[in-house]
């Protein structure tokens, strides 16, 4: 069981952060200037953020552990198709700024959530600093080392594809929340809820 949650940990942002690691390289390539870009991400794209965090916080409260991360995870996997729409459509800011708002607010709301269940995994008062800390480095892997290949993937594939193929990378996470919820592995989150 140990070792199917560590895998969930590092997959589960593995989609945003596949997708990430692009994203100004795309934009840029469409057409945009830094400063078109900078404008939308640090206006309506961090206003999205801190809307989804609420979002987030409220998914996470108002359901099941399992539930909160089906809905995080099938969220922040969707948003990349914004930035599939966006390479068939090319330079338009409109959808331009739609696929941001689209992107950091579901990231945000996975986040959110997944900082939820991270907090959940340290039950030992004594460790509790030092489980989240493993359990935060792990997730980060997936963001640092699976993330390296993006550039390869989104040159051999094109961009329509490479945001497709981003959404897919949400699956195997998925495929292991299925398991580990078949499993009974969140009630003891469920139940500290309470």
């Amino acid at each position: 069981m140990a070792i199917v949650v560590l895998c969930f940990v590092v997959l589960f942002k593995f989609t945003d952060a596949f997708a990430g690691v692009m994203t100004e390289a795309f934009v840029l390539d469409l057409g945009f200037s830094l400063t078109e870009y900078a404008v939308i991400i640090k206006g309506v794209g961090l206003a999205a953020t801190l809307f989804g965090g609420f979002a987030g916080g409220f998914v996470a409260r108002a359901y099941p552990m399992a539930t909160s991360l089906w809905i995080g995870g099938i969220l922040q996997a969707s948003a990349n198709l914004a930035f599939s729409a966006q390479a068939l459509i090319g330079y338009n800011t409109a959808m331009l700024t739609f696929a941001i708002i689209a992107e950091n607010f579901t990231s945000a709301i996975g986040t959110v959530i997944f900082v939820a269940y991270l907090s959940g995994l340290c039950r030992n008062p004594l460790h509790t600093a030092t489980q989240y800390a493993l359990l935060t480095a792990f997730s980060a892997f997936g963001r640092t080392y699976l993330s390296a290949g993006a550039g390869y993937v989104a040159a051999a594939t094109g961009w329509v594809a490479f945001f497709a193929i981003c959404a897919a990378v949400a699956i195997p996470s998925l495929v292991l929340l299925a398991w580990l919820q078949r499993r009974g592995h969140f009630k003891e989150h469920d139940v500290a809820k309470l």
